[in-house]
């Protein structure tokens, strides 16, 4: 499947113990998803600050997926922290006008196969109608439309 022009990119933060697998089976399975996405291997998706979601959208990152193992982790207490980092995320989101959309929390097992799928058509999908994240209004701009 060839990438579409000018489509944006999705990045896909996978845990290296849930959802990575799950997206390697979707790869033996011979299933296909769409080619603007990246899937990044890591062992905690609680590890990245706030800044660097923001630095992926100034990038041009159209969407972000985070596909973690849930409340499976196996790090105690760092799904939590997870879900409360992406919440902090969404509100700086909107102060720079950008659709809290363009980023996902998501947990994806190890088999979860029409999951992953089905999460990465609707980033996809999103994308195509939203456009890069530079289309999205600024805070000031949307309050006053």
């Amino acid at each position: 499947m060839g990438a579409e022009k000018g489509l944006g990119k999705i990045l896909i933060l996978a845990t290296e113990s849930c959802a990575y697998p799950g997206a390697d089976a979707v790869g033996q399975g011979h299933q296909s998803y769409p080619a603007n996405t990246y899937i990044l291997r890591v062992r905690a998706p609680v590890l990245f600050p706030e800044k660097f979601y923001l630095d992926c959208f100034d990038k041009g990152i159209a969407g972000i997926i985070i596909m973690s193992c849930g409340v499976e982790c196996p790090y105690p207490g760092a799904y939590e922290a997870l879900a409360k980092r992406i919440d902090r995320v969404y509100a700086l989101m909107k102060g720079r006008g950008l659709d809290i959309r363009r980023l996902r929390l998501t947990a994806i097992c190890t088999v979860c196969t029409r999951a992953f799928i089905k999460e990465v058509k609707q980033m996809h999908d999103l994308i195509s109608e939203l456009g890069p994240p530079s289309n999205d209004k600024p805070a000031a701009a949307a309050s006053a439309a």
